[in-house]
């Protein structure tokens, strides 16, 4: 089976649609799959959910399919640094379903393992627990969270062999392992493609069994979120 495809819209060709659920990896603008995002704005499709730990920023990353209006709801941690975010939010142009950050990266684990809920201290007594089941562990208040499975997932990595064995680079790593394992169908994005067998089994992050397509973007952009230099 050919994982590798020759560029991110043909990656998602046939896969992607109307009123889906997308996870997609990331922090901040570390680690974000630049290439299938833009691919996904130029489908054209609308009324996506997406989950993600924010939004990107103006212009750039999530923060593009903001502009164009085709996401309708936001499951996310974050919306600093994206003012169309909370434009479209404060306007209840968008709907947002805010979620602890790891908790987040919790329902996505979870949801990829194929545990439909969990219970954690995290939320209990704030607005983030309204509406969900509390219960009590020695002496203790949980509330429980539902997991996350999505209808696509879109992740990027360092680097892949043509079976889908992923290695991840440092920081970049962050969500995409959990949003990769979420995907019903998993596309990936990375820099370096290489042969099955050229990377040690030990280095594996995800393994090819949670990925369906490839792309190759050698050089993508890695935009600075917020570029601080030393004075002179």
């Amino acid at each position: 089976m050919n994982k590798v495809y020759p560029d991110a819209a043909s990656a998602l060709a046939g896969i992607v649609q109307d009123g889906q659920t997308i996870a997609v990896g990331g922090f901040g603008l570390c680690g974000i799959p630049e290439a299938l995002i833009a691919a996904l704005r130029d489908s054209g499709v609308t009324g996506l959910t997406a989950i993600s730990n924010n939004a990107g920023v103006d212009g750039f990353g999530l923060g593009q399919l903001l502009t164009t209006r085709q996401i309708k709801k936001m499951i996310a941690s974050y919306v600093g640094e994206n003012k169309e975010f909370a434009r479209q939010y404060l306007a209840g142009e968008l709907e947002l379903e805010f979620t602890p950050q790891g908790t987040l990266a919790e329902k996505l684990r979870a949801g990829g393992a194929g545990i439909p809920a969990f219970f954690t201290k995290t939320g209990v007594g704030t607005i983030v627990a309204d509406g969900k089941e509390i219960r009590e562990f020695d002496g203790e208040q949980y509330v429980m969270e539902r997991s996350l499975v999505a209808d696509v997932a879109l992740v990027k990595a360092y680097m892949a062999d043509r079976a889908g064995n992923l290695v991840y680079r440092k920081t970049a790593r962050n969500f995409n392992p959990n949003a990769a394992m979420a995907g019903k169908i998993t596309i990936v994005e990375v820099e370096k493609l290489v042969e099955v067998g050229e990377i040690d089994p030990d280095h594996v992050h995800t393994p090819s069994i949670f990925v369906h397509r490839i792309v190759v973007n050698a050089n993508p952009e890695k935009r600075i979120e917020q570029r601080t230099v030393r004075a002179d």
